[in-house]
C-alpha cells in the first residue's frame, strides 16, 4: 500500500492515529513486550505517511522505531523531555521534511511543563509539527493530542486551546494544510467533539473541522475495547481535516493477532487529500 500518491498535482496521504496503551504491569497477558510486534505490523501494513500515537513511553517509541525504519518521530513526554507518556508524531522521513515542531500543555499555562489544566487527572499535551511534503512541495501542520479521561471541563477547554493554536498557526502559515488527531476520550455527540466540528457556536469561534467518521467505510462502533475486541459502542479516537485538505476515506483496523490485540484501542486510518492552495 502506498502511503502517498500524486494525482493531477494533488497529494493524497494516509494518516493514522493509534493509542498504544501504555506499558504497565497491570496488563497481565497483554504486556507491551508481547504487543509491540503487532503494533509495528499494524502500522507497517497501512504504510501511513504520518502516525500520531498516544500513551507511548520512550521505550515503546524505541521499539516502534526499530521496526519502522522508514519513520522518524517528534515529541516529548508530558512531564518534559523523555519523561512519562508521549503524543509522538511519526513521519516517513523520505516523504517529509520537518520545518518546525513543538508541544504545549492543555492547561491555563500551556508552556509550563507538566502543568495540570482545569479538572484534569493528569497533565495533558498536544504535540505539533510543521512538515513539507517533498514530492508536492505543500506544507502541513499536524497536531496530536490526548484529552483527559476524567475532567469534562479539561476536555472542552483543551479542545478550545488546541483550536486556538491551530487558528493562530493558520494565520502565520495560511498556506499550510491542517490535521488534528488523537484520543479525545469522548463520543461524537460530546461537546468537545461537536465544538471541533463547528456544531457548538455557543463556545465562541469554532474551527469547523471535518471529522473522518463522515467518510468511514463501515459503521462506527467503538475504538476503545479494553483488550476485549468487539464493535459495540462509539469511538473516542479521531482524525480531523482542517484547511487545504479533504478527507476521502477512513477505516478502523480491528484485526486480532493470535486472538489478541496490539492495543486496547483500535487504530483509525484516514486518507486525506492536500488541496491546491
Amino acid at each position: 500500500m502506498n502511503s502517498s500518491t500524486e494525482s493531477q498535482g494533488v497529494a493524497s496521504l494516509n494518516i493514522m492515529t493509534f493509542n498504544l496503551r501504555t506499558h504497565t504491569a497491570n496488563d497481565l497477558g497483554n504486556e507491551w513486550v508481547q504487543r509491540a510486534p503487532w503494533a509495528v505490523k499494524t502500522i507497517a501494513d497501512h504504510a501511513p505517511s504520518i502516525v500520531g500515537v498516544q500513551e507511548a513511553y520512550v521505550l515503546m517509541l524505541n521499539d516502534l522505531q526499530q521496526g519502522l525504519t522508514d519513520y522518524r518521530w517528534i515529541g516529548e513526554g508530558r512531564q518534559g523531555g523523555d519523561q512519562d507518556e508521549h503524543c509522538a508524531i511519526f513521519y516517513r522521513h523520505a516523504e517529509f521534511e520537518v520545518l518546525d515542531h513543538g508541544q504545549f500543555w492543555l492547561s491555563g499555562t500551556p508552556h509550563t511543563i507538566g502543568s495540570l489544566g482545569w479538572d484534569s487527572d493528569y497533565p495533558r499535551i498536544c504535540t505539533w509539527g510543521r512538515f513539507r511534503h517533498i514530492a508536492s512541495g505543500r506544507t502541513l501542520s499536524v497536531y496530536n493530542t490526548h484529552f483527559d479521561h476524567i475532567g469534562a471541563a479539561a476536555r472542552i477547554e483543551g479542545a478550545k486551546l488546541v483550536a486556538a493554536y491551530m487558528a493562530e498557526q493558520s494565520k502565520t502559515y495560511p498556506q499550510d494544510a491542517a490535521i488534528l488527531m488523537g484520543d479525545m476520550n469522548g463520543v461524537p455527540s460530546d461537546l468537545p467533539l461537536r465544538y471541533l466540528r463547528g456544531e457548538a457556536p455557543e463556545q465562541g469561534e469554532v474551527p469547523a473541522l471535518q471529522d473522518a467518521y463522515t467518510v468511514l467505510e463501515h459503521n462506527l462502533g467503538r475504538t476503545f475495547h479494553d483488550f476485549q475486541g468487539g464493535v459495540e459502542g462509539e469511538p473516542i479516537d479521531y482524525i480531523f481535516a482542517g484547511q487545504h485538505c479533504q478527507l476521502k476515506s477512513a477505516v478502523i483496523d480491528r484485526r486480532e493477532f493470535d486472538g489478541k490485540y496490539p492495543s486496547d484501542h483500535y487504530p483509525l486510518i484516514a486518507t486525506i487529500q492536500l488541496l491546491e492552495n
